[in-house]
């Protein structure tokens, strides 16, 4: 697995000789997921990590940070598409203009959206949100979801970062089942048949949702709450370490889901 990393996003880094123990804010209490292929990259930039997924191009998870100040009005930001340039070209898909870009085509053939794992407006806040539309942190997302369960829990992390001043955020795709793929795509890729997402208030309650990829525009995200332990087995991923530990105040009713 090959590292790349930022000073500022990092709070230990340890000799790449032996068995390393990294450290990263974005990642609640510093400890990001396991269990990922040997052959994933890490790429950790200022608002986000991820783990890429040689194989299907996509992240296996991606985490990040939502607080007040992150916050902003993404309605009049460009939607600039970049490819990864910590990824080799075979390891990712690629942005670029017209029948160049993997995702041409894709809303039109199959209703898939680029959809975002760390989302824009929850960084547009910031002057790094435009990281946010590199192609590592984007899936092939049905237009259903993306613009309705999806972004309205999103939408409500943000509420809850308004309120907690700190949410942590952790998301990735399962592949359950064949989907149809990027027919413009010039790399092996898999699309995800559903997604994932853990959220942690800055009190260390927390709580997990799933949504199938045919999940209907009108559906509600309080219908969709799962745990982790669900999650964990459609990832093989290990979320959070062993001795982690979270509180059992009901963050659902925070995020507008009645008990």
């Amino acid at each position: 697995m090959r590292h790349y990393l930022i000073a500022a996003s990092l709070l230990c880094l340890t000799s790449a000789s032996t068995a390393q123990e990294i450290h990263i804010v974005h990642c609640y209490a510093g400890a990001c997921p396991t269990g990922t292929p040997d052959s994933n990259d890490l790429v950790v930039r200022e608002i986000y990590a991820l783990s890429n997924n040689d194989a299907t191009k996509l992240a296996d998870w991606v985490a990040y940070m939502v607080t007040s100040e992150t916050i902003g009005t993404s309605a009049s930001l460009n939607r600039s598409w970049a490819t990864d340039g910590y990824l080799d070209e075979e390891e990712t898909l690629e942005a670029g203009s017209g029948s160049r870009d993997d995702y041409q085509g894709a809303n039109r053939a199959h209703g898939y959206d680029r959809g975002h794992q760390a989302p824009l407006a929850s960084f547009a806040g910031t002057t790094q949100w435009r990281v946010t539309n590199i192609y590592s942190n984007i899936t092939p997302q049905r237009a259903d979801l993306n613009q309705g369960a999806w972004v309205d829990l999103e939408s409500a992390v943000r509420d809850l970062a308004y309120a907690k001043r700190r949410v942590w955020v952790l998301t990735g795709p399962v592949y359950e089942r064949d989907m149809p793929e990027l027919e413009n795509a010039g790399e092996d890729h898999a699309v995800p048949s559903g997604y994932w997402k853990v959220i942690i208030d800055g009190n260390g309650n927390a709580t997990s949702f799933f949504f199938d990829q045919e999940t209907p525009r009108d559906a509600n995200y309080c219908d969709h709450i799962t745990t982790m332990t669900e999650i964990e087995a459609k990832t093989g991923l290990t979320l959070f370490p062993s001795d982690a530990t979270f509180g059992s105040n009901d963050l659902n009713a925070a995020l507008g889901c009645s008990s």
